[in-house]
């Protein structure tokens, strides 16, 4: 079981977001349709009716009766003959004006057929090219309110929602996806033909949020064993699973309680830092807290003197706190994590707002 919402049926099916309109409205505007041919054809047929011979009524009377079974024969085959036109003008009006009827009214008859024949042929092509363009994208299990929180993390920070796959068994997530226009495969994340339906061998990064910590487990080992190089973050409840996680295959854990717990703390204990703290978890206003190259301007400087505010140096993917005597100068290669107003755009992990040469490591 591995959605935010529950549910642990394992369907696999995929998804993708379209305009939805309920199948009562569909069901309701086409027997309105029906209904009116048909009306319309009887009076038509009855106000017309000296126009008709009836083969079976020696006085060739035609009656209301009669209209409506001429019409109903009429419209859904050819008719039996046993009532016909004989004057011009009924005539004219079977041939211009009945017979289009008919024709609208068997469409009518076999829509849903081909509608639902043709959606299932338009779903399967639109799949299909969806399946062309995946690669190189972000795979989210679990679309609760953590899920949903990082994926708008990643659209806000400029990647596109067509890179955007969900995994989750819920119908409430489907609906949640398709409302955001995201593509989702519904099933049991720690299958490995659901996972492979979402493209995870091929996805550069995962991202396991579910509401159970072995279900977080089990999904992370199962994604390692399809894409032994893809860049694991997952979530946990409990800190003691941190390890167990690490183990299981993920390159970055976040304990969502401990994290949680420490920011009401700081909140009580100061409600001024609490405040920063939240400001910089929250996106697009105040403070961001990013990751950008370093500019070659930048090279032999102490990260101290520069015009961000730098916390953290990455260097040969080990990070370091800014005050680490190893990076008291900057060298190329490095890359920033720094604090810096939200309105200074582009974020990480683009460059800085310098318009500059990085100082990318040659080697």
């Amino acid at each position: 079981m591995t959605g935010d919402q529950g549910g642990s049926a394992f369907r696999g099916k995929i998804a993708l977001p379209d305009v939805v309109r309920s199948p009562w409205w569909e069901l309701g505007r086409r027997l309105l349709a029906a209904v009116a041919i048909l009306v319309g054809t009887v009076l038509l047929v009855y106000f017309d009716r000296g126009g008709y011979v009836d083969g079976n009524d020696p006085d060739n009377i035609v009656s209301f009766t009669d209209s409506i079974y001429y019409t109903t024969v009429t419209l859904s085959t050819t008719g039996y003959g046993d009532i016909a036109p004989f004057t011009d003008q009924a005539r004219l009006i079977n041939a211009f004006v009945i017979t289009p009827a008919r024709i609208a009214f068997l469409v009518l008859l076999i829509g849903t057929t081909l509608e639902v024949l043709a959606s299932q042929g338009r779903d399967m092509l639109r799949v299909s090219r969806w399946r062309k363009k995946m690669g190189h994208h972000v795979v989210v299990i679990g679309y609760g309110t953590k899920g949903r929180s990082a994926v708008e993390t990643l659209l806000n920070n400029g990647l596109d929602r067509e890179e955007v796959v969900i995994v989750d068994p819920s119908s409430i997530a489907l609906a949640d996806a398709h409302a955001d226009g995201l593509a989702i495969v519904s099933g049991d994340a720690t299958r490995r033909e659901v996972l492979r339906r979402a493209g995870v061998g091929e996805a550069d990064q995962i991202i396991i949020t579910t509401n159970r910590d072995d279900s977080n487990v089990l999904a992370a080992l199962t994604v390692r064993q399809l894409n032994p190089d893809a860049w694991i973050v997952a979530a946990v409840k409990e800190q003691e699973n941190v390890p167990l996680m690490r183990q299981s295959g993920a390159n970055s854990v976040i304990t969502s309680s401990d994290a949680v717990g420490r920011l009401l703390g700081l909140s009580s204990l100061s409600p001024t830092l609490g405040s920063v703290m939240e400001d910089l978890l929250t996106y697009g206003e105040g403070l961001e807290v990013a990751e950008r190259d370093l500019l070659v301007g930048e090279v032999g400087k102490q990260p101290q003197s520069l015009p961000d505010q730098v916390i953290s140096v990455v260097r040969d993917e080990k990070v370091y706190r800014y005050f680490d005597p190893v990076v008291t100068q900057l060298a190329r290669g490095d890359r920033l994590v720094v604090v810096r107003p939200a309105k200074e755009l582009p974020w990480a992990p683009r460059p800085g707002t310098h318009n500059e040469e990085f100082a990318i490591d040659e080697d």
